[in-house]
């Protein structure tokens, strides 16, 4: 019980404030660089055709809280990821235009060091994923064509186009390429576990056993406690690169990548999500079914099941 305390607290301390402040206009494409903490590490390159800019930001910004991007105009991108929850939905499920979606939606923070997205990694580039929602039936149920021509109908859009592309055409693939823009600018990285890293506060003892116990992995035959969450939750931004079957539906009621790949060995594995601003991304896990931290931490203690 003292182990699962500690470890709550720990987890607790990655929550921090997702701060985005508006873009200032300038005269010509301005490009951006992306401030994040050292013991980040490097994060992924910028595709050479879509460097992020002010102006692409700014576009990206107006199109995330565009609800014009859904069929019947009520959901947008910011309806399943809340700024105020670190960029992700406090409801079990998230409502689109046609009824609740299966998955929970996770954070958008630090995207900049993942390789793919999406709870069944079926994006390999924030581009790519940032037209899925738009299309899909149950979220946005959109056509491409449509959120072009909706668009390109409005006083606005043109001109933002023009700024952060120098043309006045809208197409789909500069909308992907301005929401991506704007998603990488979403680094989260001020957390009171953040201030420690960098020498300006100090962990109390608890603090201190909380995160030896997050780190350590476990060796009974050497006497060795350990919570083991390191293992997959890696480093200062707490996610990997990976995915897993963490024994929460052993019925495999979802296939997860096993869908992406159509590899047997796949089924029901999900991506290693980071647990950065965990105190505002309740529920946990795929499908929403922890409401509370203890209740994560129960099972990964008491319940995992892989048969």
């Amino acid at each position: 019980m003292q182990a699962k305390i500690l470890l709550v607290l720990f987890i607790c301390f990655f929550a921090a404030s997702c701060k985005k402040d508006d873009p200032v206009e300038d005269d010509g494409p301005s490009y951006v660089t992306i401030d994040y903490p050292f013991y980040f590490g490097t994060p992924q390159d910028e595709p050479n055709d879509n460097r992020t800019t002010k102006e692409g930001v700014k576009l990206g910004r107006f199109l995330f809280y565009e609800k014009m991007l859904s069929i019947d105009t009520t959901v947008s991108c910011a309806s399943c990821h809340q700024q105020a929850q670190a960029f992700s939905d406090p409801a079990q499920f998230s409502t689109g235009v046609n009824g609740l979606t299966t998955r929970n939606s996770m954070s958008l923070s630090n995207l900049n060091w993942h390789t793919k997205f999406f709870w069944d990694g079926r994006a390999s580039s924030l581009e790519e994923q940032a037209l899925i929602p738009i299309q899909d039936a149950t979220e946005m149920n959109l056509t491409l064509t449509e959120a072009e021509e909706r668009l390109a109908a409005t006083d606005l859009y043109p001109q933002l186009f023009f700024k952060a592309f120098g043309s006045t055409k809208i197409t789909a693939e500069r909308i992907g390429k301005a929401i991506a823009q704007f998603e990488r600018t979403l680094v989260s990285g001020e957390s009171k576990y953040d201030l420690y890293k960098k020498g300006l506060v100090e962990f109390s003892a608890d603090e201190i056993k909380g995160e030896q116990l997050f780190f350590t992995h476990p060796e009974p035959s050497q006497g060795l406690r350990g919570g083991n969450c390191g293992d997959c939750h890696v480093g200062a931004l707490q996610k990997s690169n990976v995915f897993r079957n963490n024994g929460s539906d052993p019925t495999h009621s979802d296939a997860g990548l096993e869908n992406v790949t159509g590899n047997d060995n796949d089924k029901g594995k999900m991506k290693t999500v980071s647990l950065r601003n965990i105190t505002l991304t309740a529920p946990y896990m795929h499908d929403g079914r922890f409401a509370t931290l203890e209740e994560v931490l129960d099972h990964y203690n008491e319940h995992v099941d892989f048969d």
